[in-house]
């Protein structure tokens, strides 16, 4: 009998990128890719691209480790994922990163913009309402990992050094600002003041070219020397920095070890993000079916490109392990050695049970300092790196090692309706505070609950109450 020309690999749930209700989908292998199979009754058939590397696709699996849960439930289990958001008790993973808009209004008309922002609106939060997120956020997390203030452009907020102050007072141990740099290379004396919120206080700068045509064509403007100047005034005052690349495939994907040599050699720089672009918001001319860039291509251009990250470098991220990918180095000078390859993913999954932060993990302090002893002991000459080192462990290091010295390269793939998995967005730990007080999964969020989109759901909502009676 005739063998089907693909390996079924395991079985989810998805939805339909057309008409969003749940259908069934297959992962299957087929001519050395990953693809997504599924089929909507009223919509018809869709096979989607998801990735392009079996062995890292199944290598994925090994990162899973218990969840690490938040310290409330936000909504009920009533009807099922992804209609339920949240966070709800069936959700696997508390926030990691929480995102907070203050506002919708930008200084630029991005043509990808997922949040639609644009200089024409004129919402701004205010400093009470943005107080009530930020408690949300505390109640959830006690102690949130990240808070990135986020919009819009955050930084034209006529409130905008009150909310930092704002969330300075919350006990939240790192808090980022998201943000296209106009402010901070237009204005010196606000990157000084930036640099008052140091140490625990991040900037994440859109960074996606170093072309003019790449930039007009997903930011709607030349910000080359916008770029320039922000990264020199960040550089000044030392003020940590994450380069945010939007990668669109065939666009600005082979600018990835370009950027990464160029954040190297950044004071400021500690790292870069790679974000594929999510089929939301503002998009033109974009076909899911042979436009996506997956996850496992961005890695392979980190190895292939960087000169700097080999395989074993760019690992699943425990927590998400479908949608992030991390490599950590450490720069000391000119010398430049990636980290997570020396680290026994034994090891990294191994330690506290429910934590990826490890405080207490010994052999993992054991490793660290085998690498990194500089002949000098841990014991009499050691300091903590206390700000953010993402999901790898926070540990003690030699004196002259420090935050300074740290690089990560970080791959984040945020679902859409065309890869979404029920399995996968259940460990979503990149999530986004609601201003009714919801702490939502940024991938629903801009599928099912941004603005007027929740008025959609209810229909699909109401059709499985009316299902259920029949």
């Amino acid at each position: 009998m005739p063998n089907r020309p693909y390996i079924m690999y395991e079985l989810t749930n998805s939805i339909c990128s057309t008409c969003l209700r749940k259908v069934e989908a297959k992962i299957i292998f087929e001519n050395e890719n990953v693809y997504m199979v599924k089929h909507c009754r009223h919509h018809g058939r869709e096979k989607v691209l998801i990735s392009t590397d079996i062995d890292y696709y199944k290598k994925c699996r090994q990162y899973i480790k218990p969840a690490e849960m938040p310290y409330r439930w936000n909504t009920p289990i009533k009807y099922g994922c992804p209609y339920d958001c949240g966070i709800c008790p069936d959700h696997e993973q508390h926030s990691c990163l929480t995102l907070l808009e203050v506002t919708d209004k930008c200084n630029l008309q991005c043509p990808i913009c997922y949040a639609e922002s644009s200089p024409h609106k004129e919402t701004w939060r205010s400093l009470e309402d943005i107080e009530e997120m930020l408690d949300a956020i505390v109640k959830n997390e006690r102690e949130p990992d990240i808070v990135q203030i986020s919009g819009g452009e955050p930084t034209i907020h006529p409130h905008f050094f009150d909310i930092l102050d704002l969330a300075k007072s919350k006990p939240i141990k790192h808090i980022m600002v998201n943000t296209n740099g106009i402010k901070i290379a237009q204005d010196k004396q606000f990157a000084k003041r930036l640099a008052s919120y140091s140490p625990g206080f991040e900037i994440y700068l859109q960074f996606d070219s170093f072309e003019e045509s790449v930039l007009k064509e997903l930011r709607g403007a030349d910000l080359r020397d916008i770029r320039k100047k922000a990264i020199e005034n960040l550089n000044e005052y030392n003020i940590s920095t994450t380069l945010v690349v939007t990668l669109k495939k065939g666009l600005n994907d082979h600018e990835v070890g370009s950027i990464i040599q160029y954040g190297l050699k950044q004071r400021s720089v500690r790292g870069v993000t790679f974000q594929p672009i999510q089929a939301a918001g503002r998009l033109e001319n974009y076909n899911p079916a042979t436009d996506r860039l997956t996850l496992s291509e961005v890695r392979k251009m980190v190895i292939d490109q960087s000169g700097v990250f080999k395989d074993d470098d760019i690992i699943p991220v425990p927590c998400h392990p479908d949608c992030l990918a991390m490599g950590y180095a450490i720069k000391m000078g000119n010398a430049v050695t990636p980290l997570t390859g020396m680290i026994d993913p034994d090891v990294l999954l191994s330690g506290p049970e429910n934590t990826i932060v490890y405080e207490q993990n010994e052999e993992m302090k054991k490793k660290l300092f085998s690498l990194f002893s500089l002949n000098q002991s841990p014991l009499s000459s050691a300091i903590q790196l206390k700000d953010l080192l993402c999901c790898l462990p926070k540990v003690s290091t030699p004196m002259n090692i420090g935050y300074d010295n740290v690089f990560r390269v970080i791959i984040m793939q945020f679902l859409d309706a065309y890869d979404f998995d029920v399995r996968s967005v259940k460990k979503s730990c990149v999530h986004i505070a609601h201003p009714d007080g919801r702490i939502i999964p940024f991938d629903t969020y801009n599928l099912f609950y941004r603005g007027d989109l929740e008025k959609k759901l209810e229909i699909i909502r109401n059709e499985m109450v009316v299902t259920n009676h029949d």
